[in-house]
């Protein structure tokens, strides 16, 4: 028994030391993804619906594709505030309302620290891409964003 003991404590040491070790910063592994319809074009978007998702997005990844993003589900309709802390690649940012309509569309710099708020309230969801995919794309404010399963709604909301 008291050899367990002994062993016990030096594996909840061991856990506890290696769980207070700092790791170096890395981009989040590639998220689920699926296939979204921006008016005509189409587009692969990793999906961020968690809080860490959220949060983490795109830091520290050094390459995005042409014709590939990241669609952050947010909790709720705000006024959407996003940033490039730790991002090494320009992004473009569209704020999309509820209801799937892009309201808004923002370029981001690397490293940049300043928060680019949308002007409405009303945003649900925000898609980054590669910086200049909507305008290369000629996608614009009012296109309607779509996925393989139907609206954003029924999509990540389960309503119609």
């Amino acid at each position: 028994m008291r050899f367990g003991w002994k062993i016990g404590l030096a594996l909840a040491a061991g856990l506890f030391l290696t769980s207070c070790e700092k790791r170096a910063p890395s981009a989040q592994p590639k998220l689920s993804t699926l296939k979204l319809w921006l008016g005509p074009r189409e587009l692969t978007a990793e999906v961020a619906q968690t809080l860490v998702q959220i949060q983490t997005g795109m830091m520290f990844r050094t390459n995005i594709n042409e014709g590939e993003g990241m669609i952050f589900i947010l909790p709720y309709p705000q006024q959407a505030a996003f940033w490039m802390k730790n991002c090494v690649v320009p992004l473009s940012v569209a704020y999309i309302d509820p209801d799937g309509i892009i309201q808004e569309i923002h370029d981001l710099q690397p490293g940049n620290t300043n928060t680019v708020f949308s002007a409405s309230e009303n945003i649900r969801y925000a898609l980054e891409t590669r910086q200049g995919w909507f305008d290369r794309n000629m996608i614009s404010t009012g296109v309607v964003v779509r996925t393989e399963r139907g609206s954003l709604t029924e999509t990540f909301l389960g309503r119609r």
